[in-house]
């Protein structure tokens, strides 16, 4: 176990190399001149050149690169155009906040995808079969902003029952972890509902039946545990992404996590901080794949880590 997840973390070097290097060139990709564009053409000569030499881009780019990347690893991401800050210290504060809304969302989607996709797997070609995709099929497809403006309508507007938007209390995160959990826990359902299909399948499960299992027993004990191993992947993927900063749901309800801090850094033309935003979010994502990969043995004991 442990020469593999040491292996994994080697492999991964190369693939944070890449990403860093894509993370570099969106300064050079800016049309134009970059420190003009932060800057809005709106600097003098001496501004431009003083920035230009702040941000390093009066060296080469190759030092330029290796300057980015040791200062990353050192979680130096440089600062601010816009507030003069460190964009470490922007990240850090803004960082727990969508924590706290991909773990909320999270929960809100393997309840609802995990329960959904067992009874339709349950009641397979039945009426609730069909509907409980149906609902899936809808979560998918229904944009995630339009969805969180419903809910806001009737829950905030009309019922009154939850704030609209903020940060101050629990109230405040309940609509938005609902927004992004419905659209995730709708994939989840489906994955559940085909992955329980194929375990119900199996030689074991007819074994276990033809012993005189009860269904609720057999579902809950045998069939739903070796089902949860591609769901675990999908599980994983989904909490990455939202740690990578749910953009839009952020946004709709004023939530100061680090999506909104992108969107904010991409309105300023705030680029330090969009790299680092970006960086962190592709750092998030890979290290969560290698995290999923670990349960897979947790889950399954066939699994042998070479």
């Amino acid at each position: 176990m442990f020469h593999y997840v040491a292996r994994r973390l080697l492999h991964l070097i190369p693939v944070l190399l890449g990403i860093s290097f894509l993370v570099f060139l969106l300064v050079h990709l800016v049309p134009g001149d970059p420190v003009r564009v932060m800057l809005a053409d709106a600097g003098s000569p001496e501004q431009v050149e003083r920035m230009r030499r702040q941000l390093g881009l009066d060296r080469p780019i190759y030092v330029q690169y290796a300057s980015f990347v040791v200062r990353a690893a050192q979680g130096d991401f440089g600062r601010s155009i816009h507030t003069r800050r460190p964009v470490a210290q922007e990240i850090a504060y803004r960082i727990p906040y969508t924590v706290r809304m991909a773990v909320a969302a999270t929960l809100v989607a393997v309840a609802m995808g995990v329960v959904l996709g067992a009874i339709a797997a349950m009641h397979h070609q039945s009426a609730l079969d069909y509907g409980t995709m149906v609902v899936a099929l809808a979560g998918v497809s229904l944009p995630s902003f339009w969805f969180g403006l419903v809910l806001i309508l009737v829950f905030s507007l009309h019922l009154r029952w939850l704030p609209p938007a903020g940060a101050d209390s629990f109230l405040h995160l309940i609509l938005p972890a609902i927004t992004l959990g419905t659209g995730a826990s709708a994939i989840i359902a489906r994955l559940t509902r085909s992955s329980m299909l194929e375990v119900l399948s199996q030689d074991y499960i007819r074994t276990a039946r033809a012993k005189g299992l009860g269904p609720r027993r057999l579902v809950y004990r045998h069939a739903l545990k070796n089902a949860m191993i591609p769901v675990v992947s999908i599980v994983g993927m989904q909490f990455a992404s939202l740690l990578g900063g749910a953009v839009i749901v952020e946004t709709v309800f004023g939530w100061p996590g680090i999506g909104r801090l992108a969107v904010d850094a991409i309105f300023t033309r705030d680029i330090p901080v969009i790299q680092a935003v970006v960086l962190v979010a592709a750092v998030i994502f890979v290290f969560m794949n290698l995290l999923v990969d670990l349960l897979y043995g947790l889950l399954d004991p066939r699994i042998r880590y070479g």
